[in-house]
């Protein structure tokens, strides 16, 4: 395998290549999201029949869903035939901030101590369904992910994801700073 293949990209490669899907997405008149994948696959086992939510033309978003797949795919193939050994690189400022939170370094990408099978005790288990039940939430009152909002949406020029992300930005600094280290 060529040594480009297993070697982090520059940040900026990622930055072209969604401006580019981004550009196709607005030329063809479709607006991206991964929230909205949930929905067509509630439409196509049929929850249309019990909620107006999800009777709708699910076909528009077949390729979304393929979308979907091909990232999968995609994250698949590069943890498989990709991967890299080598421990991941952080800065000391990075690994000091998450020692003092309490989150041994590792080396890895997810810490073994917050995503490894011995982190799945109860109070972890009920964080997550708890986040699960908000994100779920959130993106539907929202009307779409961070994702949808952030990357198409502010693309489109839309003032409601425009305030749908900073309302994200405010969250996500609430929760980094005042309620993760009271969980940990």
């Amino acid at each position: 395998m060529p040594e480009i293949f297993k070697q982090p990209w520059p940040w900026y490669t990622s930055g072209l290549a969604i401006a580019f899907v981004m550009a196709l997405l607005l030329y063809f008149g479709k607006s991206f999201g991964f929230s909205s994948n949930l929905r067509t696959i509630c439409a196509i086992a049929g929850a249309g029949k019990h909620t107006s939510f999800f009777n709708y033309n699910w076909k528009r978003q077949r390729w979304n869903l393929l979308f979907m797949v091909g990232a999968i795919a995609g994250g698949f193939i590069c943890s498989v035939f990709f991967k890299n050994d080598e421990p991941l690189s952080l800065s000391p400022a990075t690994i000091n901030d998450l020692q003092k939170l309490n989150i041994p370094f590792d080396g890895q990408l997810n810490p073994e101590s917050l995503f490894g099978t011995g982190a799945l005790d109860f109070k972890n288990i009920l964080l997550l369904l708890v986040g699960g039940l908000l994100v779920g939430f959130g993106s539907r009152y929202a009307g779409g992910c961070t994702s949808g909002h952030a990357i198409s949406g502010l693309s489109a020029l839309q003032l409601p994801s425009l305030i749908a992300v900073v309302g994200f930005f405010i969250g996500g600094l609430v929760m980094t700073w005042l309620i993760f280290p009271f969980l940990f």
